[in-house]
């Protein structure tokens, strides 16, 4: 069957976004025709709710909800998907200033993977810093699609994706309850955990979607199979 995530949202525990993950998934409830998304994934800036549960939420909306964290690199700005004991004891997440090859290292021998968020943003985005650094090593994928990108943005985000032969995903960036699930990422396997998730980022068939008015979504992005 397959499953549509929004890799990328801020709920209430960022400190610029007023959302909470409960009006979130009534959101998507009530705009299933319009975003068929499967669930959320929360991508906190600077920092990982390693305690927040939303499985109760999960049961009454039939919406998965997992927990990544965006974080601030040398770089610009990155999704850590699989965070765990061992990043966190090496990484100060809070820290603006991240080495990017040594978390995604690190994040590639402890299980979890990193992808760069809105790279075609100016200062804070991964083509800005290859114009005038060497590209980083390992990198599997890159946000082509994101919520909140200005014009000229996400061509820039698809020309460094292909250059490098990158996959590509989508995600909301969601800070507005009315944002979540614009923009998304489709996988062909069925994923249901954190771990199921880290798999297919870096083995599997996915592509990035646009449920945005009036948009037209790319076609299916650089995969596993095509290397």
């Amino acid at each position: 069957m397959g499953t549509i995530l929004d890799l990328h949202s801020h709920s209430e525990s960022s400190e610029d976004s007023r959302a909470p993950v409960e009006a979130y998934l009534n959101w998507i409830r009530l705009r299933r025709d319009e975003r068929p998304v499967d669930g959320i994934v929360l991508t906190e800036h600077r920092k990982f709710d390693r305690d927040a549960d939303y499985r109760e939420l999960e049961d009454r909306f039939g919406l998965v909800v997992m927990r990544a964290s965006e974080v601030e690199t040398d770089y610009g700005h990155m999704l850590v998907f699989g965070v765990n004991g061992e990043l966190l004891h090496r990484f100060d997440f809070a820290n603006v200033h991240l080495n990017a090859q040594e978390l995604i290292d690190a994040a590639a021998q402890s299980g979890a993977v990193v992808v760069p968020c809105h790279p075609g943003r100016p200062t804070i985005g991964l083509w800005e810093h290859y114009r005038h650094r060497e590209p980083l090593r390992n990198v599997v994928a890159v946000e082509v699609l994101n919520g909140g990108s200005r014009k000229g943005e996400e061509l820039q985000s698809r020309e460094l994706a292909e250059t490098h032969g990158y996959r590509m995903v989508g995600g909301s960036d969601s800070h507005l309850v009315s944002l979540i699930g614009l923009c998304a990422t489709r996988f062909e396997a069925d994923i249901r955990t954190m771990e199921e998730l880290v798999r297919e980022l870096r083995d599997g068939r996915y592509d990035a979607i646009d449920f945005r008015p009036g948009r037209r979504s790319p076609q299916r992005s650089h995969t596993a199979s095509d290397v």
